[in-house]
């Protein structure tokens, strides 16, 4: 990433991954080798459709960090982010915040029913602006939301929203692996949520 001239502290990046925890090939795996200040929330031993556990599992990084943080979600660590935004004493700079998906509506085959995310408690997703400045990066063609959909979580939550085109849910059953527009879309967060250097005459 190009440097980034502040007066605060570089922010730690915090990845939050979605249910399918730790991807190898995925882009939040491969961002994060290519970052200097980063911790992933680590994948949960049990209780993985709970989303009191996925917050807890993202309050116990974020206790761990001193200074600014960062939040880059993808899928499901979208919703966990939103979620644990309407409950967190902790202040985050911002968040990065990929292909969220529509909870609310059946998703494909393989994936959690609306039963299990009822009881998980991941539903209804909450639709009150975010405490911090978002980015919401969203295809057109995702199985996991409609575009119209996530365009309007993304108006409820304040977030600026990125049209990424036809790229699926963005993942390497997509074709995505590496993904350098993220590095772009969170130096540009970084960059629009900074203190900015003092100048001197």
């Amino acid at each position: 990433m190009e440097p980034i001239v502040t007066s605060s502290p570089e922010p730690t990046v915090v990845i939050v991954p979605g249910l399918r925890d730790h991807v190898a090939d995925h882009w939040q795996t491969l961002l994060a080798e290519r970052l200097d200040a980063v911790r992933t929330v680590p994948p949960l031993e049990r209780d993985k459709l709970s989303l009191a556990a996925r917050i807890a599992a993202l309050d116990t990084v974020l206790d761990d960090i001193d200074g600014p943080v960062v939040l880059v979600a993808h899928s499901a660590g979208v919703a966990i982010t939103v979620h644990w935004a309407q409950q967190a004493s902790r202040p985050v700079q911002g968040a990065l915040l990929a292909t969220p998906p529509d909870l609310e509506e059946p998703l494909p085959a393989g994936y959690p029913t609306p039963a299990d995310l009822e009881q998980g408690g991941w539903n209804p997703v909450p639709r009150r602006r975010l405490p911090f400045p978002s980015i919401v990066a969203a295809s057109t063609d995702d199985p996991m939301a409609r575009f119209r959909r996530v365009a309007g979580m993304a108006e409820s939550w304040g977030s600026k929203l990125v049209d990424l085109g036809a790229v699926g849910h963005l993942n390497p059953v997509a074709g995505y692996g590496y993904w350098p527009y993220a590095e772009e879309l969170l130096r540009e967060l970084i960059n629009s949520t900074a203190t900015p250097a003092a100048s001197f005459a």
